[in-house]
């Protein structure tokens, strides 16, 4: 009798075990509908007050850490962070990340193409008080994927 308490306890864990593994790891990062507004990361998961964002998909060169987040709301968001650029010298697998201060401020929500009810920030501008990567103009506007 035992046996079978343990066999069944087994094959329940491992059921849950696997109905986690199977969901699309995007379940837990989608948003809710309603007013809440995404930004939209690498991957295309929806997040909310990331930590970490990369700036730079395809070669990752360029990502925001340490983000501290003073106001998250339907129009925009902002924080403030770190800016961490490769200076791709003699060239990018053989250069070196510089953190750079920086205020980021997520603007201009739309409609998410194929996702109902779910709206995301489609630009961040980023403002650097102090030092800045070479060439970089104290205040950056960039559009973002969707």
């Amino acid at each position: 009798m035992r046996f079978h308490r343990a066999t069944a306890a087994l094959m329940v864990c491992a059921g849950a075990a696997l109905a986690t593994a199977t969901m699309p790891a995007s379940a837990a990062t989608t948003p809710p509908t309603g007013n809440r507004v995404a930004v939209i990361d690498c991957t295309g998961n929806a997040q909310h007050s990331p930590g970490t964002f990369m700036l730079a998909c395809g070669d990752g060169n360029n990502v925001l850490t340490s983000l501290r987040w003073s106001q998250w709301h339907s129009r925009s968001a902002a924080a403030e962070g770190t800016d961490m650029v490769n200076d791709c010298q003699p060239y990018c697998a053989a250069g070196h990340f510089h953190g750079y201060p920086v205020r980021v401020r997520l603007d201009t929500p739309q409609a998410r193409t194929g996702h109902d009810g779910q709206r995301h920030f489609t630009r961040v501008t980023l403002t650097y008080p102090a030092d800045r990567p070479a060439d970089t103009p104290r205040v950056v506007t960039l559009n973002l994927w969707s």
